[in-house]
């Protein structure tokens, strides 16, 4: 599709026919024979002097030249440009930064996931399988991470220690392959909830090149199922910090409430690092419960995001200023050659008569 990007140059088109009325003609002068007694002879012809000035005139091809040659300066002068396919652009809705704990206690096998088989007579039975709580993790973030279109996904690991295992990013494919790679352990043994929390904070500040994203659409969505061992940074303290830079966590408990010891789970802790952000504490010792906690996110923090559409511009202004100065060119050259054909005409025809 073609645009102009200054039509109103088109104004210009009848520029040289409004010249060729207004302004006189361009005169020169040149040396003349002198009759001394040419009065004598007007009066003898009795006729009246006529003017001696002669107008240089375009022929028809000449003067059709001519006008495809400016009819192309003021189109290059509108400054054509070709619009390409439409192309939208999505920008970020928000930031979610999901904390995973790979502390021993997550290979405990006690999430029970159904399955649907055909018997002999088509009739669909359910049958129960048992998976590990980081499986049954793995599994729910696939599903959740297809539904957050427009967002930015992070991943940290935690247990002894919290690293960063996917900094933010909207491939959500690269960011589930990386999520599959974790493995009990790889983190240690310990559940430091509140480091964890520490470096999702320190790794959701505003950075200069994050201008589409604002604060208020950071969240966090941490998953343990412990209480926290002597973290360099107490939770509580971590959420208080979290929310002062408008951080939102929600706190997903998994596992059974009724373990006692060192795996018991805090829920009073948990509960409160959600209330201090503004989030939410859920619990789920099954898949069906933790499908039914990221629904529920979900619902709190709707993957809405802005996009826009654009079609790129590209300029071909070149275009008719090439095709101008090709016409030209061609006229210039078709002028040379006649000329040089008519001076070599005058010789050719003077030897013949003379041998004649």
């Amino acid at each position: 599709m073609l645009e102009f990007t200054y039509p109103f140059m088109a104004l210009l088109l009848p520029l040289p026919w409004l010249i060729n009325y207004f302004v006189p003609a361009f005169k020169i002068q040149q040396a003349a024979i002198k009759v001394p007694f040419f009065n004598v002879i007007q009066d003898l012809l009795k006729s009246s002097p006529n003017s001696a000035l002669q107008y240089l005139k375009p022929t028809k091809w000449q003067r059709c030249a001519l006008i495809c040659v400016w009819l192309l300066l003021v189109i290059a002068m509108c400054k054509p440009v070709m619009l390409g396919e439409p192309q939208t652009r999505q920008q970020v809705g928000r930031d979610l930064m999901v904390v995973v704990d790979l502390s021993g206690s997550m290979e405990t096998t006690d999430f029970s996931i159904t399955k649907e088989s055909k018997g002999k007579h088509a009739n669909q039975l359910a049958t129960a399988e048992i998976i590990s709580r980081l499986a049954a993790v793995k599994r729910v973030l696939s599903d959740f991470a297809m539904q957050r279109d427009g967002d930015r996904l992070g991943l940290i690991l935690f247990g002894d220690a919290a690293y960063l295992q996917a900094p933010f990013t909207a491939d959500h494919q690269s960011w589930l392959e990386l999520l599959n790679e974790a493995q009990v352990g790889m983190a240690g043994q310990s559940t430091h909830i509140g480091d964890a929390l520490g470096l999702a904070i320190k790794l959701m500040q505003p950075q200069a090149s994050d201008k589409a994203t604002t604060q208020k659409d950071k969240v966090v969505i941490l998953l343990t199922d412990g209480n926290d061992t002597d973290s360099s940074v107490p939770p509580i303290e971590a959420a208080k910090i979290a929310a002062n830079k408008e951080i939102t966590v929600h706190v997903i408990a998994i596992g059974d409430p009724l373990t006692v010891g060192e795996q018991a789970m805090d829920m009073a802790t948990i509960e409160s690092i959600a209330t201090i952000t503004g989030g939410q504490a859920f619990q789920a010792i099954s898949t069906s419960e933790l499908n039914d906690v990221y629904r529920q996110i979900s619902e709190l923090e709707p993957a809405n995001f802005a996009s826009f559409t654009y079609q790129p511009k590209q300029s071909v202004h070149y275009l008719p200023i090439a095709a101008a100065i090709v016409i030209y060119l061609v006229v210039y050259v078709l002028v040379f050659f006649r000329r040089f054909i008519q001076s070599n005409k005058a010789p050719v025809t003077k030897n013949k008569q003379e041998e004649l």
